[in-house]
């Protein structure tokens, strides 16, 4: 971007001979000038701003031209001078174009109102192309006016910031007085925000490419020691091998049955042959609780299901981050005192072995969420030595979940050493029929909503009145079931038309997609020296995040186009809730506020802008954005465009890349944007009859220096 413009003086010729009247009028001319050159810079900057002060002066500023010698305010239209004609000519131009713009807007007035109906349409399309275009010039001319100084890069954080996942602050949550569990409740305030970009840590090293980074991730790449490792759980540390550079999971070796013999086990409780029936049984989708570091979802990823993990905050040694290194869907959440950003009735199965989670605890509160999130006929499987209590004061805790369980409707259908498994009732006619008081009771509609957005858990049972309550077990199997039916698209207003017709364009653009990156990825990124041949382009990528996922169908396209990917379907709360439609498609995915938000525990409550998303760093391979940057612009409280870049920055891992489609102006206003993230970016026109454009960048991957001895 070129340095601000600057338009020279124009000479003033001077006569007479006298020195004396010289030298007064050149000193007149001096102080005159420096005073108007002062004006104009500022007059310049509020122009940007406010752009009709042009055409219409503020008659309350002062005036312009000071006070005579006399004391009298000296008339700037006193003809004569060539000084004063001049000013005159300007004044006559401005009102000149002030009449131009009101004739031109009384003209568009009586031609717009004298059109026909069928094309009032197309001149509304047009004007908002209009709009968006003049947004993007009001850009370009502030960034031009401004200097250069607006678009220095940004400077990188420091060391304490390369695991760093904001809001979530453990110290200053017990400093604010929280505690028993909700010392780790999401805060998000204006301390969350970070402008700068992440760095990775000294001897970070690109993920292996999948399959192989399910089962070898980097020592380096997440915070966690060696201590950590051997302290953890005795199953979790016989399926993890140690050494000076990487950890290596056993979950799929033939000589480690650990976690094969422990799903093959619950499948067994359900009534099952094995872990390979439990998609024929309606089992799609799991939310795995405390997920330990997911071998549970790697192993029955081989089985065509997708298990989400959900783990509290860990600054070290995190569940979270070591399962997205894998390249296994999982995000920061906990049930201490909100619900979870799902929907009611998301999730097939529960699974919660050793999760850390007291059921019993908080007046059976956390055993409703659970409730709440499963699906009707989904399993909830819990492993835990509370259920072979052999002191009193524990066989009392389990006692009181067993009972819970039971006034929730729940089926115990087996229990084998420490693991018990319920099903969740098909009948809603369950609810009535138990004993007056027994239990907790059914939420009115008031209460059952399908966007729980930071909503303190309820003490009632949700989703019993929603037209949604379909069990498992009459719902078409994967991979059948991403493709709704009829009555299953009027659940949600659709048109079976509409949706197919969403699908088929998302086909495409997969397609258009892939003919882009292909080259690009390949001619300018070769395969690194040691690694084999690249293979083809669905194994670059592994983690994907969709920021603006509508019906989930960028997903569905990429798995029916043989990509090995998982898509976190993120659905903003800022525009329509599609997330129940994607989950019953068999993804998994989550609501989130990307425009701002008010957040807070009991008294605190703050505005916040551009909400971090609830993960680490260097989470995602690639990041999707369709549409989001005009959703943005339709909210009166949105994060700047900027903040919104740098928190992808932040979730993307260094060689990821960012595929953004939206409108011309908003695709060449982010462009501008990203040379600050030191982004390498490229706009590329789809059609030429299209007014989308997309910008397709990736990030560098710049490495920390190490500190020299």
């Amino acid at each position: 971007m070129s340095g601000p413009l600057y338009r020279g003086a124009s000479g003033i010729r001077i006569s007479g001979n006298s020195n004396d009247l010289w030298d007064s009028q050149m000193k007149d001319k001096t102080e005159k000038e420096d005073l108007d050159r002062n004006r104009s810079s500022d007059q310049s900057y509020l122009a940007l701003r406010f752009p009709f002060r042009v055409f219409f002066p503020d008659n309350n500023s002062p005036s312009k031209y000071g006070n005579g010698e006399s004391g009298f305010a000296s008339d700037p239209f006193i003809v004569g001078s060539p000084r004063s004609r001049h000013k005159l000519t300007l004044l006559l131009v401005k009102l000149s174009l002030a009449l131009i713009v009101i004739l031109a807007l009384m003209g568009s007035f009586w031609w717009t109102i004298s059109i026909s109906t069928m094309s009032r349409g197309q001149i509304v399309h047009n004007y908002r192309r209009l709009q968006e275009q003049l947004v993007s010039d009001l850009w370009d001319i502030g960034e031009l006016s401004l200097g250069s100084s607006r678009l220095q890069e940004f400077e990188f954080c420091s060391e304490e910031s390369e695991n760093y996942a904001p809001c979530f602050n453990v110290s200053e949550n017990l400093a604010l007085g929280y505690s028993d569990g909700s010392e780790n409740t999401r805060l998000c305030g204006q301390s969350s925000r970070q402008s700068c970009l992440v760095l990775p840590p000294v001897n970070y090293r690109i993920p292996p490419r999948w399959p192989t980074g399910r089962d070898i991730i980097w020592v380096a790449n997440v915070k966690i020691t060696a201590q950590e490792v051997l302290s953890s759980g005795s199953l979790t540390k016989r399926m993890m091998m140690l050494d000076e550079e990487q950890i290596s999971f056993r979950s799929v070796s033939p000589m480690f049955d650990g976690v094969e013999d422990y799903s093959h086990q619950i499948a067994e409780m359900i009534g099952l042959r094995n872990e390979s029936n439990f998609v024929q049984a309606g089992v799609r989708t799991i939310l795995d609780i405390g997920c330990g570091y997911g071998s549970f979802g790697a192993h029955l990823f081989s089985k065509q299901l997708i298990t989400m993990c959900i783990a509290n905050y860990e600054p070290s040694g995190s569940q979270v981050q070591l399962t997205l290194e894998r390249g296994l869907p999982a995000m920061i959440g906990s049930f201490n005192s909100n619900q979870l950003p799902y929907p009611s009735l998301s999730f097939d199965m529960l699974h919660c072995a050793r999760c850390g989670i007291d059921w019993d605890l908080k007046d059976g509160y956390f055993l409703i969420e659970a409730d709440r999130v499963l699906k009707p006929g989904g399993y909830f499987v819990w492993t835990s030595p509370l259920t072979n209590a052999r002191n009193k004061e524990n066989q009392k805790r389990w006692n009181f979940v067993r009972d819970f369980a039971e006034n929730l409707c729940w089926e115990m259908l087996s229990q084998q050493d420490e693991t018990v498994v319920w099903k969740k009732t098909s009948k809603r006619s369950c609810y009535s029929s138990r004993k007056p008081g027994a239990g907790p009771a059914t939420c009115n509609k008031g209460h059952d909503v399908e966007s729980p957005y930071y909503r303190p858990l309820q003490g009632c049972i949700a989703g019993t009145q929603s037209r949604r309550w379909i069990p498992i077990q009459e719902k078409t199997t994967w991979p059948s079931r991403s493709h709704l039916n009829k009555t299953e698209l009027a659940l949600y207003g659709l048109h079976p038309e509409d949706f197919s017709e969403d699908a088929e364009n998302w086909k495409t653009t997969v397609t258009n997609y892939w003919s882009v990156l292909s080259p690009i990825i390949f001619s300018d990124h070769p395969k690194r020296p040691g690694e084999e041949d690249p293979s083809p382009p669905y194994n670059i990528f592994r983690n994907v995040l969709d920021m603006n996922a509508h019906f989930g169908s960028f997903n569905a396209a990429l798995l029916e186009a043989g990509k090995s990917v998982w898509v976190m379907n993120v659905v903003p709360t800022s525009g329509p809730n599609y997330l129940p439609l994607i989950l019953d498609r068999g993804f998994v995915g989550v609501l989130h506020d990307w425009s701002n938000l008010t957040l807070g525990l009991a008294s605190v409550t703050e505005e916040v802008r551009c909400e971090p998303f609830p993960t680490y760093p260097r989470s995602y391979d690639l990041v999707h954005a369709e549409g989001l940057l005009t959703l943005q612009t339709h909210q009166q409280r949105r994060c700047t465009m900027l903040d919104l870049f740098t928190e992808i920055d932040r979730v993307l891992r260094p060689e990821g890349w960012i595929i953004i489609r939206d409108t011309a102006p908003l695709v060449e206003s982010a462009r501008m944007l990203t040379t600050r993230l030191k982004w390498d970016a490229r706009v590329i026109e789809i059609e030429s009859n299209s007014d989308d454009r997309l910008l397709i960048c990736q990030k560098p991957f710049f490495k920390r220096q190490g500190v020299s001895s």
